[in-house]
């Protein structure tokens, strides 16, 4: 083969790292909340079409106007879901990292004031929740720049983590020539965080998940009730936990306001947190303070 092939089939193999948690926690784990709700595709935002993506509507169809039905599907995270998410975390005095939209933040500045108050990590999920894939580099950058911007502004610092999630070929390059993210979450390749080099610069990634993830209701073949949400979490961090008493792991779950923040599934979330805060040697954490950890203790893992 005469060109490097770009993907690394690799990873850490039979060479596991030899993680150190604090409090030798054989389990780091981490909440994060997507907050999109006002970012989404919508023709009041200057698109084409209605959002299609995530939403009770599985399947729905793009509309050349205004889809007042997966508008207020939307509505519901911010006016509700969020408010429902948040009093079960301040119950359990858990920390929390928001994947906050630039777009969808400054239009509830009421939850920003409260995601400030509890003292959430807010990395970057974009300036837009819209799909990169085809969208130039140009653009993608200016709104790279706007959302960061947009977080300092609303919070008073930047943000030190990534997340676009339909990202493009040109995400992860953006990310590392813009040089001030501690870690990008745009990869689902492993369980532990991994650097990824590129020539002479290096960017630490800390891989996110679209199993352990509340999007699944919403998919084909997806989480059907609460009930098989929780046994997927429970069984995802039970092997993760026994694995994590020779090698310790990471384990990431994904939220969303619209989505577990419905009555009917919120209970399962409960559940998920009654049972791991009944056990020892979990660090439940936000992302930042992985990304922190990785880069103190482990800075040559690749």
């Amino acid at each position: 083969m005469k060109n490097k092939y770009p993907r690394n089939m690799l990873g850490y193999g039979s060479s596991m790292p030899d993680v150190k948690w604090p409090n030798n926690s054989r389990i780091a784990v981490q909440f994060v909340l997507n907050y999109e709700e006002g970012g989404e595709n919508c023709v009041l935002h200057g698109d084409k079409f209605s959002e299609i993506f995530l939403s009770e509507i599985i399947g729905a169809k793009a509309i050349k106007g205004r889809h007042f039905n997966m508008e207020s599907l939307y509505e519901y995270g911010s006016r509700a879901g969020f408010w429902r998410i948040h009093k079960l975390f301040k119950k359990f005095n858990l920390p929390l990292t928001i994947f906050g939209v630039g777009m969808a933040l400054e239009r509830n500045l009421e939850i920003c004031n409260e995601i400030k108050k509890s003292n959430y990590e807010v990395a970057s999920h974009g300036w837009r929740w819209i799909d990169y894939q085809s969208i130039s580099k140009s653009i993608e950058k200016k709104h790279m720049m706007k959302a960061i911007q947009s977080i300092k502004k609303i919070f008073g610092k930047r943000p030190v983590g990534w997340y676009t999630g339909r990202c493009s070929p040109n995400t992860l390059g953006l990310v590392i020539d813009e040089g001030g993210f501690l870690y990008c979450s745009d990869t689902y390749s492993d369980d532990l965080p991994y650097w990824e080099i590129k020539g002479k610069k290096k960017q630490l990634m800390i891989p996110y998940t679209l199993d352990n993830n509340d999007m699944r209701f919403l998919t084909n073949q997806g989480f059907n009730s609460g009930d098989q949400f929780f046994n997927y979490l429970k069984d995802s961090f039970d092997a993760l936990y026994e694995e994590g008493n020779d090698k310790p792991k990471m384990m990431s779950i994904g939220l969303h306001c619209r989505i577990i923040g419905k009555p009917g599934r919120i209970q399962s979330l409960k559940k998920f947190l009654d049972y791991i805060t009944g056990l020892d040697k979990v660090w439940i954490c936000k992302r930042e303070e992985i990304a922190k950890h990785w880069i103190k203790n482990h800075n040559n893992y690749t």
